[in-house]
């Protein structure tokens, strides 16, 4: 008996927390994603959460008073907050951006008997968010009757689809050398392998583009570009890292890193980046930057989003790829950052940092011929694996 009243007790709290947060304008994020019939998603290391269904995804950032539906940003009444261990949303941005009714607290009595006959967790949800019919896609014309909607969409776009066209970015070119080692320069090495990379793709049985085959200057935005044109299921940018130090210290630094395109969680992650990307403002491509600003990261992840999850996919496959080999991971081997050259490509992407150019003993390497086509067969090996990843998961879904 005792047990009955105390989980009475705690059914009537969470209304009674419900019904505050509601006369104060309030709507908690997460129960609101189950009325609106959207998965929910939170990012405590980014402050950011996100909601998504079949035909949308609205993304928000604690504190920040623009939410992002799809690619586009949509001003709010009030910045999300983080309070008592939940996210919660003015209720007027609830009902602009999801459909639902507005959030009307319920009455004591009533609460009283949902408790009786709903766990915990419900009595919260019915309180938080009464029930209405099934919230419409945000911003979005008209819903789709479920039973014209075809099984399969006709012209899927990448990281949905099967795999088969891959696009090779070797970093620098012409004027641009990229960073230099004590024998070499970045730009030769990259252009290199990305050539032997291509070739032992094709024995695979891929369609393989080169955003240069040859020592030209390409900008960064028209390498995503080409990649957009070519419609690419997987962009790979090759580069060789650096570090301006002792000679002492350029002996310890070494190793290969994969980047993917989110924002930075380490300032050697932002200095990286903006070595990278310095090639643009040096140059005077237009829009050029260094670096992304926090409300650019913002709306750049919403329009992302579709593809970070097969990103990540195929730097795990270069991490099994690469074990064992001569040159071994940096730390971790894999960070993000806001890479331009990554930015504007609509399709899983990475960055490979393929070894420091500044370490003697991997400079060594990435020169020789051997060398050169081992790091070209584990690439190509990695590609293969995240094929098959692809293929499994599609056959998974019924596709």
């Amino acid at each position: 008996m005792n047990c009955l009243v105390r989980k009475m007790l705690f059914c009537l709290t969470l209304v009674a927390l419900a019904a505050t947060a509601f006369a104060a304008g309030k709507v908690d994020a997460e129960l609101l994603s189950k009325e609106s019939k959207h998965s929910f998603h939170w990012f405590p290391i980014q402050k950011t959460f996100i909601l998504v269904s079949p035909g949308d995804t609205v993304k928000f950032a604690i504190g920040n008073p623009y939410a992002a539906v799809n690619s586009n940003t949509v001003e709010l009444a009030s910045p999300p907050a983080l309070e008592n261990g939940h996210l919660w949303l003015d209720s007027a941005d609830a009902v602009k951006l999801f459909k639902v009714a507005e959030p009307v607290a319920q009455s004591s009595s009533a609460a009283q008997s949902s408790s009786s006959t709903q766990p915990a967790a419900e009595s919260s949800a019915a309180a938080a968010v009464p029930a209405t019919a099934p919230a419409e896609p945000a911003a979005a014309a008209a819903t789709v009757p479920a039973a014209t909607v075809p099984a399969a969409p006709k012209n899927e776009t990448a990281g949905t689809r099967e795999v088969k066209t891959i696009v090779i970015d070797p970093g620098h070119g012409g004027k641009d050398t990229g960073a230099q080692g004590k024998k070499s320069n970045e730009k030769d090495i990259v252009l290199a392998i990305g050539k032997l990379l291509k070739k032992e793709l094709e024995k695979e049985g891929f369609n393989v583009k080169m955003t240069r085959d040859k020592d030209e200057f390409i900008e960064l935005g028209q390498r995503a570009n080409l990649a957009n044109q070519w419609d690419g299921d997987l962009f790979i940018s090759l580069h060789c890292n650096a570090i301006d130090a002792t000679p002492e210290r350029k002996k310890q630094i070494k190793g290969y890193h994969v980047y993917v395109l989110r924002a930075p969680e380490s300032e050697e992650d932002k200095a990286i980046a903006r070595r990278e990307n310095k090639v643009a403002t040096l140059y005077g491509e237009k829009n050029a930057k260094e670096e992304l600003s926090p409300i650019e990261w913002f709306k750049l992840e919403a329009r992302l989003e579709k593809y970070k999850q097969n990103s990540y996919m195929f730097t795990e496959e270069m991490l099994k790829a690469f074990d064992g080999g001569k040159i071994r991971r940096q730390a971790g081997g894999v960070g993000g950052a806001g890479f331009m050259v990554l930015v504007g490509a609509l399709m899983p992407a990475v960055l490979f940092e393929i070894g420091f150019i500044s370490n003697p003993e991997d400079e060594a390497y990435m020169m020789t011929d051997a060398g050169q086509k081992d790091i070209a067969k584990r690439i190509s090996k990695a590609v293969s694996t995240y094929k098959a990843a692809v293929h499994s998961y599609r056959e998974t879904l019924g596709r």
